[in-house]
C-alpha cells in the first residue's frame, strides 16, 4: 500500500537544520552518507523515505545509486507533519527498529525528538534538552532548541 504523506513547509524546515547538521558532521569526519527527503530504502520489505537518514561508510562505502537503497540506514530522522497518522508512524518505527535502525521522530507541534534505539527504552527530550548520536555518530550533539526555528 502507498502511502502518500505531505508535509509542509515548516515540518521540511525543520528537517533541513537537522539534516544540515548530519551532513556537516558526517563529512568533516568522513563517517558516510546523508540522504534527505527524496532517499528510499528498503526496510524489511518496505520502501520507506525518512526526511533525513545517515548510512555508515563502514556498511555501505558508495552512496546507492538504486531507487530505494536496498540497505537500511543506521539512522533515520522522521519529522511529523500534519498528514501524519500516528499509527502509520509507529508501524514505521516499529520497522525500523526491528532492523537494528535508530530513530529520531521530531514532533514540530510539541518542539520534542523522540529518540529509540533497538534495544533500549524510548527517550523523549524537549527543548533544554541535548541530542547526541549515541554508538551510530559518536560526539555528535545539538540543542534540542536549536532544531526548531523561532
Amino acid at each position: 500500500e502507498i502511502v502518500e504523506v505531505v508535509s509542509n513547509n515548516y515540518s521540511s524546515k525543520i528537517a533541513m537544520r537537522i539534516g544540515a547538521r548530519l551532513v556537516l558532521f558526517v563529512e568533516e569526519k568522513g563517517l558516510g552518507h546523508v540522504t534527505g527527503a527524496d532517499g528510499g530504502y528498503k526496510v524489511l520489505g518496505e520502501r520507506y523515505i525518512p526526511d533525513v537518514a545517515f548510512i555508515s561508510k563502514k556498511r555501505q562505502p558508495e552512496s546507492s545509486h538504486e531507487v530505494y537503497n536496498p540497505n537500511a540506514p543506521d539512522l533515520v530522522v522522521e519529522v511529523l507533519s500534519p498528514t501524519d497518522k500516528p499509527d502509520d508512524v509507529m508501524l514505521k518505527i516499529y520497522n525500523y527498529i526491528l532492523a537494528g535502525v535508530v530513530v529520531w521522530k521530531i514532533n514540530p507541534e510539541a518542539k520534542t525528538v523522540e529518540v529509540y534505539i533497538p534495544g533500549k527504552k524510548a527517550q523523549r527530550l524537549r527543548v533544554n534538552d541535548t541530542l547526541d548520536g549515541g554508538d551510530v555518530l559518536p560526539g555528535f550533539q545539538v540543542a534540542v532548541k536549536d532544531i526548531f526555528p523561532d
